[in-house]
């Protein structure tokens, strides 16, 4: 898991020369929002899945920024926020605004483009898209989380397997190491 996501995030010198990014300056260079270790890396997905639900303006200042606060893996929380883009944004932000409009108990306008255009009925829209993008940020941020330590566990279980499998077959007479961490 460590080896694909080095191939995917971008590296350092990518995200410093990044023009929006260039206001944190020398934050940048916490050792800590590299790291790719199962906190890390967790804790990034937490904060890019939660920042994809906020307004479209800014989401890559405000993920970069709640990794800098969190000290979590910089480019995972910022690459995440590219989940949404404009053929996702529609779907993923009626869902948030019906999960609002039923949390705040208001009616729900169908999906018309002609009443989402018109900025007079943006008033009605605002209260429940607000409290449900935060909801679905907020459910979307923990599950992620959860998956992301659920999957370096068990990829972590599964070399351990592996990895015992080898010294069994290597030495039949081999016990397996006594330390509890290899469970």
């Amino acid at each position: 898991m460590k080896q694909w996501l080095k191939r995917i995030t971008p590296n350092r010198a990518q995200v410093r020369e990044h023009r929006q990014l260039r206001v944190f300056g020398k934050r940048l260079q916490d050792p800590g929002l590299w790291h790719l270790n199962r906190r890390s890396v967790a804790g990034a997905f937490a904060v890019g899945m939660f920042v994809m639900y906020l307004p479209p303006l800014g989401q890559l200042l405000i993920a970069a920024a709640g990794a800098i606060v969190f000290r979590v893996n910089l480019p995972i929380s910022v690459a995440l926020v590219w989940i949404t883009n404009p053929v996702t944004i529609p779907p993923m932000y009626y869902f948030a605004y019906l999960v609002g409009a039923w949390i705040l108990g208001t009616p729900v306008h169908t999906f018309s483009v002609e009443y989402w255009l018109e900025w007079r009925n943006w008033l009605d829209v605002l209260a429940p898209l607000t409290v449900g993008g935060l909801v679905c940020g907020a459910l979307c941020s923990a599950l992620g989380y959860l998956a992301v330590q659920a999957a370096w566990r068990w990829n972590l279980v599964r070399r351990i397997r592996l990895r015992r499998t080898r010294y069994r077959a290597a030495a039949p007479g081999f016990s397996t190491p006594s330390s509890k961490r290899q469970t």
